[in-house]
């Protein structure tokens, strides 16, 4: 029996890019692999696999990493997994925190149970969270049964159990990913993790004029004042990770800040498409607004964290799912919320922030 825990052991990007043909291949060799090293046992054994994941979420963060172009590609790679062996299943758990590892265990347990089941392979070698409940199920005469299969390199806690690990890396990838969408952009003034990026209001020219120009020299050309960049704190939530950045100008967002209660924009109309409200919505619809306009209302609807946090699988959802207002403070050390009012809970802060304006009914601390 082949448990793998497919969040964090993940086939290579070259067999997932050819979609459903990459998933038949990746069952192949997947078997082919396993048979390699039972030589004196092939024509004895049934090999099934069962690979547990959250393909919405990790769909996503390969799109992040740069390993893939479309989510569809995994989609299309899982059903080929499942179709190209009869007992073989790529399961798709959802969003929620350990969906997959509850169930690789359950499986564990279950065929531990089953004396027709002479090996268990577990790719898990990216998760010590594993080690304890190992420790737990693992009996002296069990440990002959249970191989650790490698991908990324395996972790001290799960080496220390001192089982097997055989290294699978032709089939599954070594390096975990990353977020290159945040390494590559420019760092904005005065926020944190290039979510938001405020720029400054085009200068506007004084009626009065200068000494220079008034004796017919021509005046100075004012050069744009560049506020200095901030460092971001070094932290990713997870699973849904950080929002994509919006650029806003630092003009149109105050005029779209000062509509009032019975001008104001409707955030759904604008962002969504037509209010389903209709007439009855208490908000303006009738307002044509310009690209810049947009990003403005965008920005001030992020602002509002999204009920379901990290657990949103709303690929274009418009509210927040992490503060979008925090800073590093003096010495780039200690991140700070400068939110008036912050309405996202604490988890939704890097480690250590310090919440300067909390909403009274949350007693927020350093944390």
């Amino acid at each position: 029996m082949v448990l793998i825990d497919g969040d964090g052991m993940i086939f290579n990007e070259a067999l997932i890019r050819l979609g459903i043909e990459g998933g038949k291949q990746a069952a192949t060799q997947l078997r082919n692999t396993i048979l390699e090293n039972c030589p004196d046992a092939t024509d004895q054994l049934e090999i099934m696999a069962k690979v547990c994941a959250n393909i919405t979420g990790l769909s996503k963060a390969m799109c992040r990493d740069g390993s893939l172009n479309s989510p569809d590609e995994l989609r299309d790679f899982t059903l080929g997994f499942t179709q190209g062996k009869a007992s073989f299943d790529f399961v798709d758990v959802g969003h929620g925190k350990e969906r997959a590892d509850s169930k690789i265990k359950e499986c564990m347990r279950w065929h531990l149970r089953n004396h027709n089941c002479k090996q268990i392979l577990l790719g898990i070698s990216h998760d010590a969270g594993y080690a304890p409940f190992l420790d737990e199920v693992v009996t002296p005469e069990d440990r002959s049964r249970i191989t650790i299969l490698e991908g990324p390199p395996a972790v001290r806690e799960l080496q220390s159990t001192g089982l097997q690990i055989l290294n699978f890396t032709n089939i599954f990838r070594a390096e975990k990913l990353i977020d290159r969408t945040f390494v590559s952009a420019p760092t904005p003034p005065n926020t944190w993790a290039g979510v938001t990026s405020i720029l400054p209001a085009a200068p506007i020219p004084s009626p009065i004029a200068s000494p220079a120009a008034r004796n017919g020299a021509p005046a100075p050309k004012a050069s744009p004042i560049q506020p200095p960049p901030v460092a971001k704190p070094a932290w990713t939530p997870s699973p849904r990770g950080l929002d994509p950045p919006i650029t806003v100008n630092a003009a149109v967002l105050d005029k779209i800040k000062r509509r009032t209660t019975s001008n104001k924009l409707c955030n759904n109309h604008y962002l969504r498409g037509p209010c389903a409200k209709g007439d009855e919505c208490c908000f303006e619809h009738k307002y044509k607004p310009t690209e810049e306009d947009l990003k403005a209302i965008a920005y001030l609807t992020r602002l509002n964290p999204c009920l379901n946090g990290q657990d949103c699988e709303l690929e274009f959802c418009i509210y927040g799912h992490h503060c979008p207002s925090v800073s590093l403070g003096a010495g780039g050390k200690e991140p700070f919320c400068t939110a008036f009012g912050c309405r996202f809970a604490k988890e939704d802060h890097p480690p250590g922030t310090i919440i300067k304006h909390p909403r009274k009914e949350r007693d927020y601390e350093r944390y």
